[in-house]
């Protein structure tokens, strides 16, 4: 399974990207060993997702022999359809995106089949956020790409005025979407909507370890988009290194911090700007003075949606002594409401994407202690709504991303030493609070970092397309949704038009210098701040 290369252009060729010789490994196959990332159990994962390297994906076979990397022809072909300024014109773009939007149309039915298939992903749950959400970001650019493309005009000095001054919102070039498998078909259809409405071209690697999500991405995509400017390809660890090892002008990554890190060299090889969307954990900050029933159910279903997959569920909730007292019964109540006395038995829940990744999380289970769920079954990859208190600091639950359908309860004795507790760790994907109090959600938020921010409700921040969603620190690199999609595959040119005229006021900045030409240069060119007068 795999994309049909046409052969690369002869050698000489303009379009031609001279191929690197590499080891067999790669360089960066060597990265990855010597960061612990292959072959040790549960680092595998891309942001506990997509294992960079199993049998499922293969390089297409460099038909064109004419480079040592088996992508090089598929870049160089990308690049010159990009080149050729095909993808520019407004009307291309906007037929691109309405071909993606029939391609979820169509093939709704069989998103919803695959995603069933690959994790027991409800029905419910995978149009929402698999399907719901990517026509949402669809429309949104539909609706406003005619002026997002707009040249932007921009304040002058008094030496421009009779010039036009603008920012051009330009395409990168040709650009590498690498996905995760936790939401397959979302983070494949959300950057790659903002890529071809910025007017790129564009390679999407989807995640192997969702065999037939990969399979309806590989088959069916490219019967709705322009094969030439849009490509996907499957690949192992030993692929994608040889697929980062080519020049892309853009690379948009989503998964762990990890695997970010090693993405992050390989573009600075070419000094290719990225995206890294990756993870964290993320805190839960529950006062005293709250509805406890409304947090637990709010609680409960942006932690076990998705069987807890989901980079933005809150990971851990900070709280008294008094609150995780009656938190308890509260979530267990909400559990039981929403998936039943048996939760395993649910059409409702989930179940984690592989075999590695159900190992780790449940060894994840021996911190702290059971106070709800607890069960797991490995053949179906099941893990029971779990919340595990006396949680410590050190344990292992508390070192990494949970990924999966467990919550953690922490007690603290202050929203203070709440905030203490989040500064003190690396900056999270969001913040979570919830408190009937409006000081002390303001307050939580005003003394933390982090991507994004969500009081008295979870997930529900990333359905707003008006809103940028990315990380910070070790959370990530840039943003996305809506408008901020398309900024972020646009780089931003600033342009400035001259007229070939009025020689004489441009002979002032011309040499031999003095203080009159000194004198007058600068009240043409001086910004001044707002209340500043001069005395003429």
């Amino acid at each position: 399974m795999g994309l049909t290369l046409r052969p690369c252009p002869a050698p000489g060729h303009p379009f031609v990207s001279p191929g690197v010789p590499m080891p067999p490994m790669g360089t960066l196959t060597r990265l990855l060993e010597a960061v612990g990332y292959f072959p040790q159990p549960g680092m595998e994962q891309l942001c506990g997702q997509q294992p960079l390297g199993s049998d499922a994906g293969t390089a297409p076979e460099d038909e064109g022999g004419t480079s040592g990397n088996p992508y090089a022809g598929l870049v160089s072909r990308l690049r010159a359809a990009w080149l050729s300024g095909r993808t520019r014109p407004l009307e291309y773009r906007m037929a691109q995106l309405e071909a993606l939007g029939r391609f979820l149309e169509e093939k709704k039915q069989d998103i919803l089949e695959a995603l069933a298939s690959d994790m027991r992903k409800p029905p419910f749950e995978a149009e929402f956020s698999e399907v719901l959400l990517c026509k949402n970001e669809l429309n949104t650019t539909l609706n406003n790409l005619s002026r997002w493309m707009k040249d932007e005009q921009v304040d002058k000095n008094l030496a421009t005025q009779l010039d036009t001054a603008f920012i051009r919102r330009d395409p990168y070039g040709v650009v590498l979407i690498i996905t995760p498998c936790n939401y397959p078909i979302y983070h494949l259809v959300v950057p790659l909507v903002g890529a071809i409405a910025a007017g790129n071209c564009v390679i999407i690697k989807p995640s192997e370890i969702m065999k037939n999500s990969e399979r309806l991405a590989v088959e069916a995509l490219p019967r709705y988009v322009d094969k030439d400017c849009f490509a996907v390809v499957t690949a192992g660890m030993q692929e994608t290194t040889r697929l980062l090892e080519n020049k892309f002008d853009y690379i948009f990554f989503t998964g762990s911090p990890s695997v970010g890190r090693i993405v992050m060299t390989a573009a600075a090889k070419h000094l290719t700007p990225v995206t890294l969307e990756l993870g964290g954990k993320n805190p839960c900050y529950v006062s005293d003075t709250c509805d406890v029933q409304n947090v637990a159910r709010r609680v409960a279903w942006g932690r076990f949606f998705n069987a807890g997959q989901t980079c933005i569920a809150p990971d851990y909730i900070l709280c008294s002594v008094e609150m995780q007292d009656k938190l308890l019964p509260a979530l267990r109540e909400a559990i039981t409401t929403f998936y039943g006395p048996n939760p395993q038995e649910s059409p409702d829940f989930a179940r984690i994407v592989g075999d590695k990744q159900f190992r780790r999380v449940r060894a994840l289970l021996c911190s702290g202690r059971v106070a709800i769920g607890g069960q797991t079954d490995e053949k179906e990859h099941y893990v029971a709504p779990t919340v595990l208190v006396d949680v410590q600091p050190s344990d292992p639950a508390m070192q990494e991303e949970i990924f999966g359908p467990i919550l953690l309860i922490i007690t603290v004795a202050s929203v203070e030493e709440a905030i203490d507790f989040i500064n003190s760790r690396e900056r999270p994907l969001v913040v979570y609070v919830f408190s009937s109090d409006n000081k002390v959600v303001n307050q939580v938020l005003e003394k933390t970092s982090s991507g994004s921010f969500c009081g008295n409700d979870t997930l529900m921040h990333v359905t707003l397309t008006s809103l940028p969603f990315g990380g910070v620190g070790s959370s990530g690199l840039g943003k996305y949704h809506g408008r901020f999609t398309f900024d972020t595959f646009t780089h931003r040119r600033g342009c400035l038009q001259r007229g070939t005229g009025l020689e004489p006021i441009n002979a002032l900045r011309y040499p031999p210098y003095g203080p009159h030409k000194t004198g007058l240069v600068r009240a043409a060119t001086t910004v001044k701040r707002q209340g500043d007068c001069a005395l003429l």
